[in-house]
């Protein structure tokens, strides 16, 4: 009975604490801003446990009783917190009062569990062997499921059903402290089976989650979902419209089918055409292999090496007919070598060769974690592995709608000792779209386009680098990594525009 008793505090403290990661998770990635996401929700829900543990003085009565209708809500409300929340955002405006609303009533309740139980206990145990053993198992579960969350939870079953399936664990201790309480429960027969009625209703749900999250989706995505992928790193949907294919990572649209070839020639060409005799590629990011495509162009290139962090994203264009049509099986090129890997870690600790052309095609900043491949510290690492002569190319948001932003990118470069050349194209699926190239020696040679490109020409090819009046640079701080201003700019400018 011991051991059983010390598993069900076990239990409890990694439901706690899953539902705790998947609030930030789901707020990080439907938000962004993954820090303050995470740090307001771990703050709210600690004040909430701490609520909880105060208010556990004032249940009375049978305290089994209790502890097990706890646990039943616990279940309920934790097992359908990321439902709950996926379809407020798809079909409400009240997505954050529902956030921070559960979150509250989630961390209330499980401040209630702990002080319960050792109340139930203490007639068992000495208190100093029942607090150090509770406390001691309370910890193991946080750890447990500090662990088993990033490396098999999120990518294996994703936030609805890992919810679930801890709701289901909740209901599960509540269905056996009814046989291990037996003697103190006078209506135990009502409690298992509203324990019963509970995981049933969890076992419906964990069932129907790729219902649900088609359900929610299907809101938030004007075009049909022809395909949903949750990773250890993001949440991968592609759309479809006729002809018209739509990446979005984390809700963020990456590219349309019909005018991603504008985005794509306008980051690669200027740059790379401009350099002679190329022969050696980077690309950092740009795991669909669309960059790799407008680089494969060029005959006198030997080798492309591409690193992303996200290895199904990589393997997804590598497989899916219909992404291999867009990018021309270029990540199946013999002269391709695909890594996956941080790539803030993998160029600091590089040991090859400089290469002549960088391409670099991350995210937008939304986050600190991509924040810090905007930084001076990123840019600084980024001069080892260009030789004398080669240059850079930056994916750098929009000098129109973040134009703070960009221009923050563009000083952060000359910080880091690059000789910049920002330029900007119009793709209709962005709007105004910016760009920065990183040179190491003053004088950039004519560009000579190869054939074949559908949007770039040597008219167009002048005019990318002249910037309008309401583009034109502003001041802005460099991004460091220890302080990024960036991330702040960039909230502001697009959060501006999305109220």
């Amino acid at each position: 009975m011991t051991a059983a008793l010390f598993l069900s505090v076990f239990l409890i403290a990694a439901c706690g604490l899953i539902y705790e990661l998947i609030a930030g998770t789901l707020a990080s990635y439907l938000l962004g801003d993954s820090v303050l996401q995470f740090s307001t929700i771990i703050g709210s829900y600690l004040f909430a446990m701490g609520i909880g543990s105060y208010l556990s003085r004032f249940l009375t009565g049978s305290l089994v009783s209790r502890f097990i209708a706890i646990e039943l809500m616990v279940g309920l409300v934790g097992g359908f917190s990321s439902t709950i929340l996926f379809l407020a955002f798809a079909y409400t405006e009240s997505f954050r009062f529902l956030l921070y609303g559960l979150v509250l009533l989630i961390g209330t309740l499980v401040g209630l569990e702990i002080p319960l139980l050792m109340r139930i206990l203490k007639e068992r145990f000495q208190f100093k062997d029942l607090v150090a053993n509770v406390l001691t198992f309370d910890y193991l579960g946080a750890l447990g499921a500090s662990i088993l969350f990033p490396l098999l939870l999120v990518p294996k079953l994703g936030l609805v059903r890992s919810a679930i399936l801890f709701g289901m664990l909740n209901a599960g201790v509540a269905l056996w402290s009814t046989w291990l309480f037996a003697n103190e429960l006078p209506r135990r027969q009502n409690l298992r089976f509203s324990s019963i009625l509970v995981l049933v209703a969890l076992c419906v749900g964990f069932a129907g989650a790729e219902r649900i999250n088609t359900l929610a989706e299907s809101n938030l995505y004007a075009d049909d979902i022809i395909l949903t992928r949750t990773t250890k790193y993001q949440r991968i949907v592609l759309t479809r419209w006729h002809d018209d294919l739509r990446l979005f990572l984390n809700s963020h649209l990456q590219f349309s089918s019909r005018d991603e070839y504008r985005y794509h020639e306008a980051l690669v060409h200027p740059g790379l055409a401009a350099i002679e005799a190329p022969r050696r590629v980077l690309v950092l990011g740009g795991g669909d292999g669309l960059a790799v495509r407008e680089i494969l162009r060029y005959e006198g290139i030997e080798s492309v090496t591409l690193v992303d962090l996200d290895p199904e994203m990589t393997q997804l264009f590598k497989e899916h007919s219909l992404l291999r049509r867009m990018n021309a099986d270029s990540l199946r090129s013999p002269k391709v070598r695909v890594i996956n890997g941080d790539a803030f870690v993998w160029l600091d600790s590089m040991r090859e060769p400089p290469f002549d052309f960088v391409v670099i095609d991350f995210p937008d900043p939304t986050n600190f974690s991509l924040g810090k491949l905007y930084t001076t510290a990123f840019y600084r690492m980024l001069k080892r592995a260009v030789r004398p002569g080669g240059m850079v190319a930056v994916q750098s948001t929009s000098p129109l709608f973040a134009r703070q932003s960009y221009w923050c990118i563009v000083e952060s470069m000359k910080q880091a000792g690059w000789i910049t050349r920002p330029y900007h194209v119009y793709v209709p699926s962005f709007g105004e779209w910016g760009y920065v190239l990183g040179a190491t020696q003053p004088n950039l040679p004519p560009a000579q386009l190869p054939s074949g490109l559908r949007f770039l020409t040597p008219a167009t090819l002048e005019q990318i680098f002249e910037f309008p009046r309401d583009m034109e640079p502003v001041e802005a701080l460099p991004n460091r990594l220890n302080d990024q201003v960036l991330v702040r700019y960039y909230e502001k400018e697009w959060g501006a525009i999305a109220r």
